[in-house]
């Protein structure tokens, strides 16, 4: 959204937003029971035990594996990492949840006081990173509902940051950021499609004065369970239109909690939204706090892989990458793709080409190393023996296009494509025509 959209939009007010992003933790495990954390399209109600169904007198144990990957997650994030921890009881009624409460973390989370930075320069303060486990999932037909208790007690990490997003832009640079993250961290699959995923944006609109003074606004809207970037910044956008309205009319929005309808464009009203006290938090009596020590913390951080933002730097100072190209291979392709750059690479190859072909190039994104190469190989004697004396030709034969290109004409270069592909009946691939065109073109610069 440009500026002239977002003014268009919020007109004199300032938009409040801060981010709670739930990722279900990569464990074999549920959170504090043995169940199986595999739930994606299992039989209902088959990976269930006493304790994730909140039987009498069945005890929790917690999960190490989810724990230090939260920790690591906190790591990678800037966070200070609490040495001690508790797990504490978070008390509301709802039919997904058998307990009567869930088991969390409040006063002494995992991590802490962390940072990411953004595309925009700004940085995105993270309050906290706690664990928790989460719950059933309901299902409503002809007026009955059905519970399905599978979900109930797999491991969830949740991230809230401060309320420190101004655009919608940021907070979903933030949540993109983050999701790659989790991947490359393995410490999550983070599949929208699967839940394992949600985004639920904090919004509230403040006037100019209040922004001077640096005062929030006495009310927040959370949208709840968003699994897309492209509905959370349609979503965001929505409720900013409808909150300045409201504004306008000298009314104050509800505090309380909605959801996006992609079918209408709109938030939907859920329910009111209690605040943390109406919890009655307390700490978990049947899990003991938890402390951890020095060496505990020193492998923890020797186990932290290439991180995404890391990589980035490496292709583009080492390997001189254009960064949107980098950018493209680590965040959209994922780390196997960056292995699979590095594996190509060590034969001797230039950075810059085998980032190039594998992000543009589809016949090349499934070889193996050794394949790459022969083919690259080949591709460029096909180059030098048919493509250059017809491209030398078609630049021969069209000075005013050449003289247009070297003028900042784009467009010029399209139409000497277009002649090479014509001379060649189509035959050629496109992008070695593109890549050659614009090298004889820079050469005769």
């Amino acid at each position: 959204m440009n500026e002239t959209d977002k003014e268009n939009i919020l007109g004199e007010y300032k938009l409040v937003l801060g981010l709670e992003i739930h990722a279900h933790a990569k464990t074999e495990n549920k959170m504090f029971c043995g169940c199986s954390a595999d739930i994606w399209k299992a039989e209902p109600n088959s990976h269930t035990c006493p304790t994730c169904l909140g039987l009498p007198g069945a005890l929790p144990v917690p999960n190490l594996e989810a724990i230090k990957k939260t920790q690591k997650l906190g790591i990678a994030l800037n966070c200070e990492i609490n040495r001690d921890s508790r797990f504490d009881r978070k008390h509301y009624f709802y039919p997904d949840l058998p307990k009567g409460f869930q088991i969390s973390q409040y006063k002494q989370p995992l991590c802490i006081n962390g940072w990411l930075e953004l595309d925009s320069g700004n940085n995105a303060d993270i309050e906290r990173i706690h664990l928790e486990e989460d719950t059933a999932k309901s299902f409503h037909k002809k007026g009955k509902t059905l519970i399905d208790f599978n979900k109930s007690g797999v491991p969830l990490i949740e991230l809230v940051t401060r309320p420190c997003f101004t655009s919608a832009e940021d907070a979903v640079d933030f949540s993109k950021k983050f999701h790659t993250i989790l991947r490359y961290l393995d410490v999550s699959d983070a599949d929208m499609e699967k839940g394992q995923f949600r985004i639920e944006p904090n919004i509230s609109l403040r006037t100019p004065e209040m922004e001077e003074k640096n005062e929030l606004p006495n009310y927040k809207v959370e949208v709840k369970n968003i699994n897309s970037f492209k509905f959370m910044e349609k979503a965001v956008r929505a409720e900013m239109k409808r909150q300045r309205e409201l504004l306008d009319k000298g009314e104050t929005p509800v505090q309380e909690n909605r959801g996006y309808n992609e079918y209408t464009g709109k938030t939907d009203p859920q329910r009111s939204k209690e605040e943390a006290h109406d919890y009655r938090y307390f700490p978990e009596p049947d899990i003991p706090p938890m402390e951890f020590d020095t060496e505990y913390m020193e492998d923890l951080v020797k186990g932290l892989p290439e991180l995404p933002g890391q990589i980035i730097t490496r292709l583009t100072k080492t390997h001189g990458v254009p960064e949107s190209i980098a950018k493209t291979l680590v965040e959209k392709f994922g780390k196997e793709y960056v292995s699979r750059f590095d594996s190509i690479v060590s034969l001797g190859l230039s950075g810059d080409k085998v980032a190039s072909l594998l992000v543009n190039r589809k016949e090349y994104q499934e070889l193996s190393s050794e394949e790459f190469k022969k083919r690259l190989e080949d591709d460029e004697k096909t180059i030098d023996t048919d493509l250059k004396p017809i491209v030398a030709e078609v630049l021969k034969e069209n000075p005013q296009a050449l003289r247009d290109y070297k003028k900042g004409k784009e467009n010029a270069a399209q139409f000497l494509l277009g002649m090479v592909m014509r001379k060649t009946k189509g035959q050629a691939n496109a992008a070695q025509v593109q890549e050659l065109l614009l090298k004889e073109i820079k050469e005769q610069m």
